[in-house]
């Protein structure tokens, strides 16, 4: 019998998801296929018969967004949103805004798997003339974080998202799941992947091979001092979700008609 249970997931599709390209900390709204992931996953999380007590997402409107719409269909919006930095989407530094699929043709597929997948490799750092330098560094939701802007990342390894990650699932997300509340969290690809290594003890190798589509719940059943009791499990038409994933998979790799 589990003790803690807690529903994670990545935000619908975002309009550079559709795109294929590092959308990262570009604020990007979710694209018309995204509502409607987000609004069928409020759909069967209710079916389930989900009531939750907080929700978690980062600062990025497409993780806000799709809080917003699941629990707008549950009939639960007025269950509390706490938005932090640290769930935000991996920061990809210069790879941010480029096109996944002409990537691998340029780099090889294994270097942008690398790259998208790996556990401690970090992308080039972003510069000052990158052309959404300015709309990241300069955007009105980070002075108010809890750290300077100046310490910000302009790159990360997934490793590096775990890092500024722990310390929210530590001091605010865990007494909060403790205390009895159902939570949810509307975070992104890399930082749910990050979680997710760090509650399943998933080894650094093997991360590489976990893969996350959009709009789809996590359920983890945690014991008493939050280990996992299984394997975390994807909520939803299994064929579908398999298919998602290979989706996600695929946006690495050169188009057919590119090799």
């Amino acid at each position: 019998m589990a003790k803690y249970r807690l529903v994670l997931l990545r935000h619908g599709e975002g309009a550079w998801t559709k795109e294929n390209r590092f959308c990262s900390w570009v604020d990007q709204k979710l694209s018309s296929d995204g509502i409607k992931e987000a609004q069928n996953c409020g759909k069967h999380l209710k079916a389930l018969g989900f009531e939750f007590d907080l929700v978690f997402t980062s600062v990025l409107s497409r993780s806000i967004q799709t809080a917003w719409l699941i629990l707008e269909e549950m009939g639960q919006e007025w269950v509390p949103i706490q938005s932090s930095w640290r769930l935000n989407e991996r920061h990809y530094g210069a790879l941010i805004g480029l096109n996944r699929a002409e990537m691998a043709l340029n780099h090889g597929e294994e270097q942008v798997k690398i790259w998208r997948r790996s556990y401690d490799v970090t992308p080039p750092p972003i510069s000052e003339s990158h052309p959404y330098y300015e709309e990241i560094y300069n955007d009105r939701r980070y002075k108010c974080s809890d750290v300077s802007q100046d310490s910000l990342p302009k790159a990360e390894s997934l490793k590096d998202v775990l890092d500024r990650l722990l310390p929210y699932w530590n001091e605010k997300i865990v007494p909060e799941l403790k205390s009895g509340k159902m939570i949810l969290i509307s975070a992104h690809g890399n930082s749910s992947r990050a979680l997710l290594k760090h509650v399943e003890g998933i080894s650094d190798e093997d991360i590489i091979n976990v893969t996350l589509p959009t709009g789809v719940p996590i359920l983890l059943e945690l014991d008493e001092n939050l280990h996992p009791l299984g394997p975390h499990q994807f909520l939803g038409d299994q064929e579908a979700i398999q298919a998602a994933i290979k989706k996600v998979e695929d946006q690495g790799k050169v188009k057919s008609a590119e090799k």
